[in-house]
């Protein structure tokens, strides 16, 4: 099947119809040249238990994720529902870390304060796809806390 033998899908409405599954909230974090960077994700998931893997992906338009493909390593904050403002720090533009606590992870990639939970990763693989690239990586800590999640669901905020 070639590419002339799909439909065109619209992508306004692709948008709209895939907001319809909710997801977990997530800031990918690393270090580059020395300073932290990080973008604000919902397509996150675990990939495998042994070897221990993630996935994200990332938009090839995305200023950040070259600064975290070089870092070669990311951590996976969690968001809880306490910090959307936090989300959207980091999907906009600007001084993304301004206000907001971390500490190095293993990795050296910042593990922000109070989230959920984090998972700190080394880059295991990264394959294109479409507009994207999708990111997994290879687990080398994590942990968690008792805390509700931030979720995202038809283009806004929830929890549970």
């Amino acid at each position: 099947m070639t590419d002339h033998d799909h439909p065109h899908v619209d992508a306004a409405h692709y948008r709209q119809v895939l907001g319809h599954f909710a997801t977990g909230v997530t800031v990918i974090t690393a270090v580059h040249d020395g300073e932290p960077v990080g973008l604000a994700a919902n397509s996150f998931t675990s990939v495998s238990l042994d070897p221990p893997l993630v996935l994200f992906c990332a938009g090839h338009s995305s200023s950040t994720w070259p600064k975290i493909k070089a870092a070669g390593h990311f951590c996976v904050n969690v968001l809880s529902s306490e910090q959307e403002t936090l989300s959207r720090q980091f999907a906009g533009k600007g001084d993304k870390y301004e206000g907001v606590g971390w500490k190095p992870g293993i990795s050296g990639a910042p593990m922000l304060n109070d989230v959920l939970a984090w998972i700190d990763c080394t880059m295991e693989s990264l394959h294109d796809a479409g507009d994207h690239v999708l990111v997994i990586g290879r687990v080398l800590a994590l942990d968690a806390k008792d805390l509700r999640p931030l979720t995202y669901f038809r283009g806004g905020y929830g929890t549970l």
